[in-house]
């Protein structure tokens, strides 16, 4: 089955073709770097991770692109505020914001361009649009006009005589349209301004992102995305600015990421519910809130709650009981079996089911339901020790890479504080601890300690090393082969 991807454009699902064979070029609008990164931010950013993660997984080279808007009327009234230049200020949270999702595991596009840094480039395409007779001039002020662009609406797929019907005129406004937007504004006190053939000013939002997308990645390109609250008037407006600047089409894919809601209510500065990342992981880990938004359609609006994150904490714990499973189970040297072949066709049909959910615009929640059916085999056949360590291995490697397309597996070993608090358990047990790195034979020789204490009946001793462990994520179980481990955090 061949990658569709539900085009925004054509309100439909369209089979994904490239520009260039084995190559894509994406540019996602980035954040307005005013304060620190929310989750309606990890939302949209997670979202575009897992999709270039398997567009790569899937053979192409993807160049992804994402802007940095570092110019912009919050931003200066922020640092008006506390007396900051604006820039200094912007500087300021952009490594914050990024370092937030950095936290969170979400990984890096490969540019981050700034809007400050490409004011020339943004200059250049304002007298395009004007050189070809989209725009004006107003006492400084350039606009683009709506009414020459043809095509406006096509995205948002509102009609332009009743955009008018519902727009308002302030007095003082210059432009000659309700409906026109700034390109360029005339400077003001206390902004950043720069020189332009208008006088110095500095430009309008949508320009950098028009502007940027064109310069890094060329037109056309493959896939545009962002929150659907942007569809209109920001990427409406972006259409219009590069079209009517380059007469080439602008983007091939649309892809618009579901805005979420905190406890049902959407999030808003108003209602005092925006929750930053860094707020977030103080109490769940960053996996936790990956695998909640993946555990979601990146079109569908997932609503976040306690409840929601604590039944995702539990799903996880489900994965990496299977993954440690097959660790350990891989470690026992099993031989042969005669379930081997039937083993090994359940594990090609559950990547060819996970593939054939994620080609199909992308449908993580399916992908996941995918992984679960494929959990349930492997404990089966692993309870009867009905295949070889072999055909393990196959299952395990098969988990992990399709995985990691859904950001698992990111910590494959354990945290430096779980570490620190295992190496107290161990002085705390009179334990020697020759290499502090390998953690693995401090567990085992922990257990070692738990099994003497139940052999002498001190239950209670047992039962705290159990609930000490079981604390720090790793959960043990007692067979007839004797006491087994695995970390489920």
């Amino acid at each position: 089955m061949s990658l569709k991807i539900y085009n925004t454009i054509s309100r439909k699902k369209e089979k994904f073709i490239p520009v260039q064979k084995g190559k894509v070029k994406m540019y996602v609008c980035g954040m307005t770097v005013y304060s620190d990164a929310h989750i309606g931010h990890a939302r949209t950013y997670l979202a575009f991770d897992i999709i270039r993660r398997y567009l790569e997984y899937k053979g192409y080279k993807v160049t992804y692109v994402q802007n940095i808007t570092d110019v912009d009327d919050k931003i200066i009234a922020a640092a008006n505020e506390k007396g900051i230049d604006p820039l200094e200020y912007s500087r300021y949270f952009t490594e914050r914001c990024l370092g937030d999702l950095d936290a969170l595991g979400i990984r890096r596009a490969d540019l981050y361009p700034k809007a400050s840094e490409n004011i020339k480039d943004m200059i250049e395409m304002i007298k395009k649009i004007l050189e070809n007779g989209y725009g004006y001039i107003s006492d400084g002020d350039v606009y683009f006009s709506v009414e020459k662009f043809k095509g406006y609406g096509k995205l948002s797929k509102q009609r332009l005589e009743e955009m008018k019907a519902g727009a308002r005129i302030e007095p003082t406004e210059k432009k000659r349209n309700p409906l026109d937007f700034a390109l360029w504004k005339s400077a003001k006190p206390n902004e950043p301004s720069w020189d332009s053939p208008w006088g110095r000013g500095r430009p309008g939002w949508h320009i950098e992102c028009s502007t940027m997308s064109s310069k890094y990645l060329g037109l056309p390109f493959d896939i545009h995305g962002g929150g659907m609250d942007l569809i209109f008037p920001h990427h409406e407006n972006e259409i219009a600015q590069a079209e009517a600047a380059t007469g080439k089409k602008f983007v091939n894919y649309w892809i618009h990421v579901g805005l979420l809601t905190v406890n049902k209510e959407k999030m808003s500065k108003s209602l005092g519910n925006i929750i930053n990342v860094r707020e977030v992981i103080r109490k769940w880990k960053p996996e936790v809130i990956r695998f909640f938004f993946a555990s979601n359609h990146y079109r569908s609006p997932p609503d976040f709650n306690e409840k929601a994150l604590e039944n995702t904490e539990s799903a996880l714990k489900k994965i990496y009981r299977v993954k440690q499973d097959l660790e350990n189970y891989c470690k026992e040297k099993h031989g042969a079996a005669s379930s081997e072949k039937a083993f090994l066709e359940e594990v090609k049909r559950f990547k060819e089911n996970f593939e054939k959910a994620m080609d199909d615009d992308f449908n993580t929640p399916k992908a996941i339901a995918e992984i679960f059916s494929f959990i349930k085999v492997v404990n089966k056949y692993l309870k009867n020790k009905a295949i070889s360590s072999k055909a393990a291995e196959k299952a395990y490697s098969t988990l992990l890479q399709l995985g990691k397309i859904l950001t698992l597996f990111q910590g494959e070993k354990l945290g430096e504080k779980i570490k620190e608090k295992l190496l107290k358990l161990a002085e705390k047990y009179e334990i020697k601890v020759e290499t502090e790195g390998d953690i693995d034979k401090v567990i085992d020789e922990l257990l070692k300690v738990r099994e003497d204490a139940r052999r002498n009946r001190e239950w209670s001793k047992a039962d705290t090393i159990r609930a000490e462990l079981n604390e720090l994520g790793i959960e043990i179980e007692d067979t007839k082969e004797g006491t087994k481990w695995r970390k489920v955090k």
